[in-house]
């Protein structure tokens, strides 16, 4: 099997509460954030936009999603805390925006189709470099605050956020439920 096909075989999701703390270089994500350039977009719109937290910075993110969150759903201090964990073992939090292009013969969903495909590479890249990923959306990673905190504005989106961090030893299995025969009509 080629090295990229190992890469993908072995990729996991590494949630945040199985990263060490550790800091992971800046350069580190940038190249991280490189690979997400280089996703396929239809008429180069590249509509993918990041936004990178780390050190003090991801305690202003800890605060506008707190407030989010008692706004819509009153004030809860487990989802706070459990958020506030989170984001303290990650080394960066990446918030993901969609950036409409102006061709309006692009629809909307071949962006966010585009915008998927950056996550993918970066989670890849993530992988190879022996780091940890997660990709975490939820109503506070789709919020018009959040997309509005971002710098976007209608009728761009806010997607989530991808937690990196330095991944405790050993990797979950990896499985499927079912095969790839299962899933494919070959005609």
């Amino acid at each position: 099997m080629s090295s990229l096909q190992e890469i993908i075989k072995n990729r996991r999701t590494i949630k945040p509460e199985r990263y060490t703390g550790e800091i992971i270089p800046d350069q580190v994500v940038w190249e991280i954030l490189k690979s997400a350039n280089w996703a396929p977009t239809h008429g180069f719109t590249e509509p993918w936009r990041f936004v990178v937290y780390s050190g003090s910075s991801k305690t202003e993110l800890l605060l506008l999603l707190n407030t989010v969150d008692e706004k819509h759903n009153g004030f809860n201090e487990v989802r706070n805390e459990k958020r506030r964990a989170m984001m303290a073992s990650a080394s960066h939090i990446i918030a993901i925006g969609l950036k409409r292009g102006d061709n309006p013969k692009i629809p909307e969903l071949e962006e966010l189709l585009s915008v998927g495909m950056a996550v993918q590479n970066m989670w890849l890249t993530t992988h190879d470099l022996g780091y940890g990923g997660y990709w975490s959306t939820g109503s506070l990673g789709y919020s018009a605050e959040l997309r509005d905190f971002i710098g976007l504005a209608e009728p761009d989106s806010a997607l989530g956020f991808f937690y990196l961090g330095v991944p405790i030893a050993g990797l979950p299995e990896g499985r499927r439920l079912s095969s790839i025969q299962e899933k494919v009509t070959w005609r």
